[in-house]
C-alpha cells in the first residue's frame, strides 16, 4: 500500500493514487518514527480517511482565513474585537490583522508618519515554524506572560485562551489543518480562576439624585431613567425606533427589544432573541413628556449632533461628561445592574428577572442570588410540631 524512502536523511512515505505515485514527507529522520508514522497512515488509507500526517501550513495563512470567516459570520463590532486579541496573540502576521478603523470616514484625513518611526512591536506573542509546531506549552508561556507583565485579570486570561481554542477548533474542523495527534493544544491550558464577580448598583436616593441632576438635559435624563427602570443594555436602548415604544399596550405601555434594519445597517439583540419589556408606573412619565428629535431613521434616541444613530462611545462619554458635573461615576452597567438587584431585593424570581434583561438564569443567579437573603429568610424554617421536642 505505501513504503519508506530515504532522501537526505529524511524519511518520505510513497503510496499511490491510480497510476499517480504521490510522496509524503515524514520530517523525521528517525527511522522507528518514520515506521510508526507509515503504520498511522496506511491504516488511515486502508479506512478511507484522510491523510493522518499533520500539515505544514504558516501561522499567516491560516489567520488570514480564519478572519475572513468570522467577518462573515459575525456583526462587525464582535469580529473586530476577536481580531484585537488575535493581533496581541500572533502580532500582525497577516494583512487582515492590520490596524484598522471599524466606521472609517470618507471625509478622513490619514495622518502623515514620521520618518524613522517604526512600526509597532508586539514583544510577547506565540511564534513557530507553521501553525502545526504550536504546542500547549506556547499557549501557556504567552498567556502566563500576559498576566504577569500587562497584569491580566484571571477572566481576560481566560478569555485570550478561549479565542485560541476556537481558532484551532475551526482551523482543523473547517481549515485543512491537521495537528499532530489530531489535539487542540489550547484545549489543554489550565485555566485560571476567576474571581467572584462584583456589581455596583444605586439605592432609591441614588437612583432620585441620578435622574434629577440631568434634568438639564432632557434627551439624557429620559434615557438614563429607561436604562435604570427597564434594565436594558446601552446598545438597545440606542437602537430603539418609536415604533418599538407603545405607551398604549398593556398597563403602562410596553418596549420591544428586537431585530430590525436601520438606514442598511442591521441590529439584532445580543442573544438574537426578541423580548418585551412592560414599562413601570416611574418611567412612564418621562416617556410622556419626552418627544424624540425628527430624524431619517425614526430613531427613538437620535444622536444629539448628527441625528442619526446615536454611536456606543459616544452616548457612554456624553454621560460620563454630564456626570462629572454632578459628582457622580455611574455607568450604563450600573444602571442595568440596578435593575436587577431591585428586583431580586423584592423577591422576583430569577428567571423572571433573566426574561426581562435578556439574560440567562445562570448569569443572573452569579450577580443577584446574594441579594435576596431576606426574601429567602422563611425557607430555612422546618416548621416542626409543637410537641416536637429539641436538645
Amino acid at each position: 500500500m505505501a513504503g519508506l524512502i530515504k532522501r537526505r536523511k529524511t524519511y518520505y512515505v510513497v503510496y499511490h493514487v491510480g497510476k499517480k505515485e504521490k510522496r509524503v514527507s515524514l520530517r523525521t529522520t528517525n527511522y522507528q518514527l518514520a515506521k510508526e508514522k507509515l503504520r498511522k497512515f496506511e491504516t488511515s488509507l486502508f479506512m478511507g480517511e484522510d491523510n493522518p500526517l499533520p500539515t505544514n501550513t504558516p501561522i499567516g495563512r491560516v489567520l488570514d482565513k480564519y478572519i475572513k470567516h468570522i467577518r462573515t459570520v459575525k456583526t462587525p463590532k464582535s469580529a473586530q474585537t476577536e481580531i484585537y486579541y488575535l493581533r496581541q496573540t500572533f502580532g500582525v502576521v497577516c494583512p487582515q490583522l492590520e490596524i484598522t478603523s471599524r466606521k472609517p470616514s470618507d471625509k478622513a484625513l490619514k495622518k502623515p508618519k514620521k520618518r524613522g518611526a517604526a512600526k509597532k512591536e508586539y514583544s510577547q506573542i506565540i511564534e513557530a515554524s507553521c501553525f502545526e509546531k504550536i504546542t500547549t506549552a506556547c499557549i501557556s508561556e504567552f498567556i502566563s506572560a500576559q498576566v504577569r507583565t500587562r497584569g491580566l485579570s484571571p477572566k481576560t486570561a481566560n478569555h485570550f485562551r478561549q479565542i485560541i481554542v476556537r481558532l484551532f477548533n475551526w482551523a482543523m474542523k473547517e481549515g485543512g489543518v491537521r495537528m499532530p495527534g489530531d489535539i487542540n493544544p489550547g484545549a489543554n491550558v489550565e485555566r485560571y480562576i476567576e474571581r467572584a464577580s462584583q456589581i455596583r448598583y444605586l439605592s432609591f436616593k441614588q437612583i432620585d439624585e441620578q435622574i434629577n441632576g440631568l434634568s438639564f438635559k432632557k434627551q439624557l435624563q429620559t434615557m438614563v431613567a429607561m436604562l435604570i427602570y427597564t434594565g436594558m443594555r446601552r446598545e438597545e436602548i440606542l437602537w430603539l425606533t418609536k415604533k418599538d415604544v407603545d405607551l398604549k399596550a398593556g398597563k403602562y405601555g410596553m418596549i420591544r427589544v428586537r431585530a430590525k434594519e436601520i438606514n442598511g445597517e442591521y441590529w439584532q439583540p445580543k442573544t438574537k432573541t426578541n423580548r418585551a419589556i412592560p414599562i413601570s408606573s416611574s418611567l412612564r412619565p418621562y416617556l410622556i413628556k419626552y418627544v424624540p428629535s425628527p430624524n431619517k431613521g425614526n430613531l427613538y434616541f437620535p444622536s444629539p449632533k448628527s441625528l442619526s444613530l446615536y454611536d456606543p462611545d459616544n452616548f457612554s462619554r456624553d454621560l460620563s461628561n454630564a456626570n462629572k458635573k454632578l459628582g457622580l461615576q455611574w455607568t450604563c452597567l450600573d444602571f442595568r445592574h440596578t435593575f436587577g438587584s431591585i428586583l431580586a431585593q423584592r423577591g422576583e424570581s430569577l428567571y423572571k428577572i433573566a426574561t426581562l434583561m435578556g439574560n440567562s438564569p445562570e448569569i443572573c443567579r452569579k450577580h443577584y442570588a446574594a441579594l435576596i437573603p431576606e426574601a429567602m429568610s422563611d425557607c430555612v424554617e422546618f416548621n416542626l410540631p409543637k410537641h416536637f421536642m429539641i436538645g
